[in-house]
């Protein structure tokens, strides 16, 4: 896709940006002394809405245009698992667990009194220590988890909430499962359910609530490119504006 002028193109893509960035809201700047922290991203998403391939997209776009540094951008999706797993030296059996509440609550209590893993609350801490680390190390986008939440703290972290219609979802869904429409329906619906009690369980909020969220993209009308155009250059932008506070500020 051939790049178009920065503004011409958001200004293409205003219909399907429901929640504009704030970008008016400047966070205190750090102290002098102190380097201006990476950049990170959390994407939410409902169910096929795009988000393994906007997030791959967005960290090459970031990789290429964003301030340079010796570290590659990271996608950390359905790979956390292993992280998590890794950092708090749980066996790779656990790995099932650990995805954003796919079991009812009453199987996962079952689960827990049989000894089968450890508590989920537990699980839940250590996912968030996880997070926590790799956005502090930037460069990194993180998928799902409820990591706008775990972050929110962070000034250097840019929340994005990915949606589309439920009819694309699941023609979306159906061509990377090749399943019937029927399954893949069920499906998405069970695993937006499952997300919305993740975080209402853990974190006492609503998904959906967009003022969550720095942004909030419908990917219907547009493709996975533009998607990650449009993060990419809000990503920057409240970067760059970020500096020049901090710049101002200094003696």
């Amino acid at each position: 896709m051939q790049i178009m002028n920065t503004q011409i193109f958001l200004d293409k893509c205003a219909p399907f940006i429901s929640s504009e960035v704030n970008f008016s809201v400047t966070p205190a700047p750090l102290p002098v002394s102190v380097p201006e922290p990476r950049l990170a991203v959390t994407l939410s998403r409902q169910t096929g809405s795009g988000a393994a391939i906007v997030a791959e997209k967005l960290a090459a776009y970031l990789q290429s245009r964003a301030p340079t540094s010796p570290e590659l951008w990271r996608v950390f999706d359905r790979n956390l698992i292993h992280k998590v797993l890794e950092d708090h030296h749980w066996p790779a059996r656990y790995a099932r667990f650990v995805p954003e509440d796919r079991t009812s609550e009453f199987a996962d209590f079952m689960e827990e009194m049989l000894g089968a893993h450890p508590p989920s609350g537990k699980l839940v801490q250590q996912t968030a220590e996880t997070v926590l680390e790799l956005a502090r190390e930037g460069n990194v986008i993180l998928v799902g988890r409820a990591a706008n939440l775990i972050t929110r703290g962070l000034p250097h972290v840019f929340h994005v909430r990915l949606v589309a219609s439920l009819e694309n979802r699941v023609k979306r869904f159906r061509e990377g499962q090749s399943i019937p429409e029927r399954t893949a329906h069920r499906l998405i619906l069970e695993e937006d359910r499952g997300r919305k009690r993740y975080v209402r369980k853990y974190f006492a909020e609503d998904l959906d609530n967009p003022l969550l969220y720095d942004l909030v993209l419908n990917t219907d009308p547009c493709t996975y490119d533009e998607a990650a155009q449009v993060i990419g250059e809000a990503v920057l932008k409240r970067f760059w504006e970020r500096a020049r506070a901090r710049r101002r500020s200094s003696p």
